[in-house]
């Protein structure tokens, strides 16, 4: 028997506001309690357990853990690494096999498990030649042929998910809805999602999609779980109302491991209700990505055919030009300042002759005239009166007034022509 702890009384932080009879223990001692009590049970010591296999896996550590289970129950199971290596057989997921062991109790989560040290393979287990046996009729239907498969909408504007209203499944699938493509309008169809009244439900609430018109497409899903937790999407009647669907299906029941019956009736099978959605939507950023190219191949398809018809333009313009009337007139127009400038310059080379011979003739003028006789000493005398030239002396009486020129001047006098006279009478 354990020992006598039980019987003591405990004092803790709280002692003063308690009687001194009350006693209470830690959750550490009521664990290692119950863990005693399970150590001290012959039967529960040394044990053989046939079950089915499921979760099998393998730690860093080395170690193995699984599950085993039947139609009611479920126990969990370890296998300790210095017994795993010498065991030559491990069992696969499905499989029905013998272990043999003790049970105990893990005290730090405060739970029991079976502690293996032996396995033998007792061959499929009952869900698992169900599952196969089902499989095998409705592939043989053919309600897994590719070409009844339906194509998903590329745009839904609305999707129907057919999963538990408060299960983790949802939350992803609705964050992954908002987070690739907030447009998408989503339509719950609650339903339970295990047990033995989930199949009829999850059929129910297919149906109920599928009178909805606004829903596009449908996405079924659960989280992850043991086989006999996902069993109601291997049910016939969840799998014949997804084939009945008339919208298209997207299975994303369990994890990525996973296989139901309604994985392989659907139209698309997700690994997870996260993927599941993924599916059912484009990613928005994949949409803004193929945008910009569009957006960017038309841009530089319009700039080349902008180039292209202004080059052409230009072209035509060019042409236009040659045969334009004002490419004439500014052939003529250039022709008529050719002209001008030749005749500017013949007229301005007759001028230039006129004026030579007009400068020899002034020359011979200038040796002839009067004035260079002036330049010589001579003088020309006129009537200041008549201004007529005096060429002699009865021409002038005395007391006329006369003027005189000489090269470099004129001057005025009076002549006194008596005298004169006298004088040259005697």
């Amino acid at each position: 028997m354990p020992s006598n702890w039980l019987n003591k009384s405990f004092c803790g932080p709280k002692a003063s506001c308690m009687s001194k009879a009350t006693h209470y223990f830690t959750v550490s001692q009521i664990n290692s309690y119950i863990k005693d009590l399970f150590e001290i049970d012959f039967v529960l010591q040394d044990l053989w357990i046939e079950g089915e296999v499921s979760n099998f896996s393998r730690s860093a550590a080395g170690h193995a853990y699984f599950t085993l289970k039947d139609k009611a129950a479920s126990i969990r199971c370890v296998m300790w690494r210095s017994l795993a290596v010498q065991q030559a057989y491990f069992p696969q997921n499905g499989e029905a096999i013998l272990a043999h062991g003790r049970i105990s109790v893990y005290e730090v989560q405060g739970t029991y498990q079976f502690y293996v040290d032996a396995l033998q393979p007792a061959g499929l287990g009952v869900l698992y030649l169900e599952f196969e046996a089902l499989k095998k009729r409705l592939e043989a239907e053919g309600l897994f042929a590719p070409e009844r498969k339906r194509p998903l909408p590329p745009f839904p504007c609305c999707v129907g998910v057919v999963t538990s209203p408060t299960g983790a499944a949802l939350r992803d699938i609705l964050h992954v809805l908002g987070r690739r493509y907030p447009l998408v309008e989503v339509i719950l169809s609650p339903t339970l999602v295990q047990g033995d009244k989930a199949p009829l439900q999850i059929v129910a609430a297919i149906e109920a999609l599928n009178e909805c018109t606004d829903a596009e497409a449908i996405i079924v899903a659960r989280g992850g779980g043991s086989l006999e937790e996902l069993w109601a999407f291997n049910d016939e009647r969840v799998a014949r109302a997804i084939y009945s669907s008339r919208l298209p299906v997207i299975s994303g029941v369990g994890h990525e491991t996973d296989f139901t019956i309604a994985d392989f009736v659907a139209d698309v099978r997700a690994p997870t209700p996260s993927a599941a959605a993924e599916i059912a939507v484009p990613d928005r950023g994949d949409l803004r990505g193929t945008l910009d190219f569009h957006r960017n191949r038309l841009v530089a398809l319009v700039g080349r055919q902008i180039a292209e018809r202004r080059s052409a333009l230009e072209a035509q313009q060019r042409a236009l030009s040659r045969l334009s009337p004002q490419a004439k007139i500014a052939t003529y127009r250039q022709r008529v300042d050719e002209l001008t400038r030749t005749a500017s310059a013949s007229l301005a080379h007759q001028l230039a002759l006129r004026r030579e011979r007009l400068h020899g003739h002034l020359l011979r003028l200038q040796s002839l005239s009067p004035f260079a006789t002036l330049e010589r000493g001579y003088s020309i005398t006129r009537q200041l009166r008549t201004g007529e030239i005096v060429k002699s002396v009865a021409q002038v009486a005395t007391g006329d007034r006369i003027e005189t020129q000489v090269s470099d001047g004129k001057f005025e006098g009076l002549v006194a022509w008596a005298v004169q006279r006298q004088e040259n009478q005697k």
